[in-house]
């Protein structure tokens, strides 16, 4: 009997705007808003409203296979708002359906020649003093040892230490804060728990790459129902990429809407740009996930 999924169709609404104090003449604006498309994930609709002045935007697949968007202003502004609207249709699958194996991976793993190769920017952990690695190593070791060397069981542990031992702490860090301050501090957002997870994966010998996109929270009060999220995928042997959201404890699924992948957050930024005035900038987000049941036809996909 053919096999029937569910599906959830999720609209979000991302605003993001910027003033400065003095014109910008000129300047350059890289976007990665339009979320990912593929059989888990199918964008149904979206839309990009840039102003002032609705500058010729130049759209583009990135290194990463990320929807990217270029575009250049030379009319002076002293805002700019940023506003794009995509309707997203998920697949309701398992999450935990790439458990049932008949053999499950165990450390230490080993990679072929070509396996290094390919998912070489992915293995590398970020450079930090020799003693703080080794630190974050030993951290991450532990969760090995305690599950038997099972590799799956060490991910879901780390996953839960997050969020039962870290803290979310809105404003508690910077782009710049590294994943040695989020071990120590143990606090952050989810930017800061999914950098520290990739760290101690890479230290591991497993491939690890950042999430940025957004979660729907049931439109909670609370500080993540009105901001992007990011959560990381791990490559598991015979497996391949699998997400863990940290922040929630959770495996991603038809809450967590993906837009780019990268090694780190620097690769999937939504919004970033350079300017050619030397202005002081403020920027203000807003963004807001809303369910929306299918007007016609019967939901669902067939596997």
């Amino acid at each position: 009997m053919e096999t029937v999924n569910k599906t959830r169709r999720l609209k979000i609404r991302h605003t993001t705007t910027y003033a400065y104090d003095k014109p910008v003449q000129h300047s350059l604006h890289a976007l990665h808003l339009r979320p990912v498309h593929d059989w888990k994930q199918s964008v149904l609709s979206h839309a990009l409203t840039i102003s002032p002045h609705n500058p010729q935007v130049v759209e583009y697949e990135d290194v990463f296979g990320n929807w990217g968007v270029n575009f250049e202003l030379f009319v002076p502004y002293t805002s700019l708002t940023l506003h794009a609207e995509s309707l997203v249709e998920l697949l309701d699958v398992d999450p935990f359906a790439f458990t049932k194996m008949l053999k499950r991976p165990i450390f230490p793993v080993t990679w072929m020649p070509w396996e290094q190769k390919m998912l070489g920017p992915y293995l590398q952990p970020m450079e930090l003093p020799d003693t703080q690695l080794l630190e974050i190593y030993d951290y991450a070791r532990q969760f090995v040892s305690d599950n038997k060397y099972d590799l799956l069981e060490a991910l879901f542990a780390i996953n839960l230490e997050f969020k039962k031992s870290y803290k979310y702490v809105p404003g508690s860090t910077r782009h710049e804060t590294t994943p040695y301050e989020v071990y120590v501090k143990k606090q952050g957002v989810c930017q800061d728990f999914a950098g520290l997870f990739i760290q101690m994966a890479r230290l591991l010998g497993l491939p690890a790459r950042y999430v940025c996109g957004y979660i729907y929270t049931g439109n909670l009060n609370d500080e993540m129902a009105d901001a992007s999220h990011a959560w990381l995928q791990v490559y598991i042997p015979s497996v391949g990429w699998k997400g863990f959201d940290p922040t929630n404890g959770t495996l991603p699924d038809t809450d967590h809407v993906r837009v780019a992948y990268g090694r780190y957050y620097r690769d999937t930024t939504p919004t970033s740009g350079t300017l050619f005035t030397a202005a002081a900038e403020t920027m203000t987000v807003k963004v807001r996930v809303e369910e929306e049941l299918p007007t016609t036809g019967t939901p669902g996909a067939t596997n």
